[in-house]
């Protein structure tokens, strides 16, 4: 071969050689035993005792294939999928509502029907088969028991001044849990703008933006905060090991406690480079002996109808969510009006 068409021929192999490596459905890429995880925070445990920990061993040992593991808020692990999406790096993407759906909406999760997923109930899962929750959940708040000998029951009590500089809530639209405190001060004070009102007050005693709920409960334990927002699962597994925590839930002044379904809901994204192994992750995240051990080691609530826990976590679980109100939201409302309720709460409380 002549030394110029050989030097073209070299040239050519290694510009054509990095668009292979990058394109996310290479057969290389395809072929590996790994499979990368997008997730809000919450079901990893904090010393490798968590519902992933043991899911993620049990699949790895059973298929050989590797899981890559990524943690943030659900917003944030929307948003960075959403920059990716022309080179997607994930598999798999867990986050909470209303940000599954807007990663939907985003053309970031492609249609898959988990094996099981017939076993979720048709709130708890997508209509076009794009994602399906594995982890059912509800919102909450967790408060200092050793602080505070009561716990708080009403919205108005944290206006306290007592409250001041004791007391964060992780941020709406960046944060799932964050987003859902708005959702339900929503729920609670009869619209927009009275939740907005409100929450414009407590601001005077909040310490500030937090991206993510998961680091707001061992700051409540140590005593640092008095009061945070969280999720029932997530703060009940963190209880385990941080004895001061107490879980509850505000209430309107004369009202009920109120509560809503706030699922960790898992989607294969869209052109994965893993595709496959992606859909056998959400197989074994779904398959009845993953959905036992949900309250078990969890502290979560299994996404199966078919999955009864009978375990002593079962049992104060279903306990503590006593008495306590459980509505459900908009979600398509919030889905297309979330950028508008955000940017409303930023202008109210000046963040």
């Amino acid at each position: 071969m002549p030394r110029n068409t050989l030097k073209l021929a070299v040239a050519l192999s290694l510009l054509a050689a990095p668009a292979l490596s990058a394109c996310g459905t290479g057969t290389a890429a395809s072929d590996e035993k790994v499979v990368t995880v997008y997730s809000a925070d919450g079901l990893k445990g904090e010393n490798g005792d968590g519902w992933y920990d043991r899911v993620f061993k049990d699949f790895e040992k059973q298929t050989g294939i590797k899981v890559e593991y990524v943690e943030g808020g659900s917003g944030e692990m929307v948003q960075r999928a959403a920059r990716e999406k022309r080179n997607p790096q994930a598999d798999v993407l867990v986050t909470l509502p209303p940000f599954i759906q807007q990663a939907d909406g985003k053309g970031l999760l492609q249609t898959y029907a988990p094996k099981g997923s017939d076993q979720v109930s048709g709130a708890d899962k997508g209509a076009d088969a794009t994602w399906t929750s594995v982890v059912n959940n509800y919102f909450g708040f967790v408060y200092n028991k050793r602080e505070l000998k009561q716990a708080p029951t009403t919205w108005d009590q944290l206006l306290d001044g007592s409250y001041k500089n004791k007391l964060q809530y992780s941020t709406p639209g960046v944060a799932g849990d964050g987003t859902a405190v708005l959702i339900k001060a929503m729920h609670d004070f009869g619209g927009k703008q009275p939740a907005l009102d409100y929450l414009g007050k407590l601001q005077s005693n909040n310490v500030g933006p937090s991206a993510s709920t998961g680091k707001l409960a061992p700051k409540v334990d140590k005593g640092e905060l008095l009061v945070a927002n969280g999720d029932v699962q997530m703060n009940f597994a963190q209880s385990k090991t941080m004895p001061n925590l107490g879980i509850w839930f505000p209430a309107k002044d004369g009202g009920r406690p109120t509560t809503f379904a706030l699922p960790y809901a898992a989607g294969v994204v869209t052109d994965a480079p893993h595709t496959e192994n992606g859909k056998k992750l959400l197989d074994f995240m779904l398959s009845q002996d993953a959905q036992r051990q949900v309250s078990e080691i969890g502290g979560g609530f299994s996404a199966r109808k078919d999955v009864k826990a009978t375990d002593t976590n079962a049992i104060e679980l279903a306990k503590l969510m006593d008495g306590v109100e459980v509505f459900e939201p908009d979600w398509d409302d919030i889905d297309k009006n979330l950028t508008t309720y955000v940017d409303a709460w930023k202008s109210a409380t000046g963040s």
